[in-house]
């Protein structure tokens, strides 16, 4: 909560309750776990490593609870996410869903945008994590549920040469790809002559293209990886808006199962992200 006057009420004790039972634990733990300033509080290393071991012993607590009372999610998801969505924090989702849910079978699917959100308007997918970028980030259908929200950058591999003999080198995705439609637009828009050096057919292959040194791309920020950078404001490139991570409203006929499992990867990202924030 950033402070232990904001966690109070969480918990639904006193701050000073909350502040003796604080160094209680800190004394049981022999270390300190919160360095404490006029902002707030923030965890040391010692407080995130138990934050680490008592996220396991809740998740732990709650499984087993979940398989007495009977109360286990049972049956199969079809999940559909974009494949801009970074994989590392993809995986974390699904492990600490399958661990809570043992007996639940998720099928997913890694697709673009346009793909997995086409498959869910065609009932081939219940549930669908996508990507939308600028205005239509902001003009969400009702029920749509914004998970996260990132810088788009123009990404390339250092010391790569912005200008051949059509322009800039540019890698891109095929014609339907959003990010596709957004950079060329925005090029022609600010007068910056551009040739596609590159297609790739998703976006594992559109970063190694880049990191490779074929050309600059237009990429979510959480996207770079190894081999490419960000490029700098003053660049000569147009400005990009923000891009949105949200998952797609349930349908009509969506059962009570995709429901809960809708609001368990919710409240999962949130508690990561929470995790992230604090972390940094």
């Amino acid at each position: 909560a950033g402070s232990l006057t904001a966690a109070a009420p969480r918990v639904f004790l006193s701050q000073s309750a909350v502040s003796e039972q604080m160094r209680k634990l800190e004394d049981a733990a022999g270390q300190t776990l919160l360095l404490r300033s006029k902002s707030g509080v923030v965890l040391t290393p010692a407080g995130l490593r138990l934050q680490v071991h008592a996220q396991r012993l809740l998740d732990a607590a709650e499984q087993a609870w979940r398989d007495l009372r009977g109360s286990t999610l049972q049956g199969q998801v079809r999940l559909g996410v974009t494949d801009y969505f970074k994989p590392q924090a993809l995986t974390a989702l699904l492990a600490r869903l399958a661990q809570a849910h043992p007996r639940m079978r998720l099928q997913v699917q890694v697709g673009k945008s346009a793909e997995v959100e086409a498959a869910w308007s065609q009932g081939a997918l219940d549930l669908v994590l996508t990507m939308a970028v600028g205005d239509t980030a902001a003009d969400v259908t009702a029920g749509t549920a914004a998970l996260h929200t990132e810088p788009l950058v123009w990404a390339a591999q250092a010391g790569v040469a912005m200008d051949g003999p059509g322009g800039l080198p540019l890698v891109v995705l095929p014609p339907g790809c959003a990010l596709h439609q957004l950079s060329q637009r925005l090029l022609r828009a600010q007068g910056v002559a551009y040739e596609v050096m590159h297609q790739a057919s998703g976006v594992a292959g559109l970063q190694a293209a880049v990191a490779a040194g074929l050309g600059v791309a237009c990429l979510n920020q959480s996207a770079l990886v190894d081999g490419m950078v960000a490029l700098p404001a003053g660049s000569g490139l147009p400005d990009l808006p923000p891009v949105q991570f949200q998952l797609l409203p349930l349908r009509a006929e969506a059962t009570p199962l995709l429901a809960q499992v809708r609001n368990l990867l919710q409240a999962q990202w949130s508690q990561a992200e929470s995790g992230r924030h604090r972390a940094g």
